[in-house]
């Protein structure tokens, strides 16, 4: 019996803080299978070409070009096939009432980029280490 590795999709316009959360994930688990996206469109183009495998997280920046992390969001979690994908979202912003506005269209988590790469770490064993698929779906 072969264990299939995990998948995550990171959308981030900005492709340092991208390439700075792969590189944690693969420090944490580095079967890990990343996809990486620029901007929420390209995430939804991804997610609904079924030649793909769906991811088991979604990390989604809040501000992005095109389609922003909160309509990405939104489409994310009105289709039946992709709603019951724990999405994080990740993002500069500190805002409590955005982040109670985020978890009530259904993000499991908010997090404020971190200033360094220690709490990059720190934040990546969290979201790995914990079983979010369990969680009820708001």
């Amino acid at each position: 019996m072969s264990i299939h590795p995990r998948i995550l999709l990171i959308v981030d316009d900005d492709p340092d803080d991208r390439n700075l959360f792969i590189a944690a994930v693969k420090e944490v688990e580095e079967t890990m299978i990343c996809i990486p996206a620029d901007n929420g469109q390209q995430a939804l183009e991804l997610l609904n070409n079924k030649e793909i495998p769906l991811p088991d997280f979604i990390v989604l920046d809040l501000r992005m070009p095109r389609y922003s992390g909160k309509t990405c969001l939104s489409a994310i979690k009105a289709d039946a096939r992709l709603k019951d994908i724990p999405v994080f979202i990740y993002t500069t912003s500190n805002n409590v009432e955005e982040s109670k506005e985020l978890a009530q269209m259904g993000a499991c988590h908010f997090m404020t980029k971190p200033g360094n790469a220690d709490e990059i770490y720190y934040l990546v064993s969290f979201i790995l280490g914990e079983p979010w698929h369990t969680y009820s779906n708001r």
